[in-house]
């Protein structure tokens, strides 16, 4: 889901797991337990997703690629820290 910023409260239970063109990429904890060894690919498509989220009128919805970490890329990653605050 994508958010005009400040409009999604980000909580310790979420962490930041980078930036798309400057904008945060936040997911719960819970979630990225089971996606932690996955490296995710957010790419925007031409579509209707099923969601009430701030692409939905532009006529694009998000769809996220995967595939698993190597080895090496997991030795490299950095630590995830708690969002704590919305920036």
């Amino acid at each position: 889901m994508c958010y005009p910023l400040g409009e999604f409260r980000v909580g310790a239970s979420d962490v930041l797991l980078g930036q798309i063109h400057g904008c945060p990429f936040y997911m719960a904890r819970d979630q990225f337990e089971l996606w932690q060894n996955t490296h995710l690919t957010v790419d925007v498509v031409e579509g209707r997703g099923a969601s009430f989220s701030i692409e939905i009128p532009l006529g694009l919805r998000f769809v996220i690629h995967s595939r698993l970490y190597t080895d090496d890329e997991l030795a490299a990653l950095p630590p995830i820290e708690p969002a704590l605050q919305a920036p």
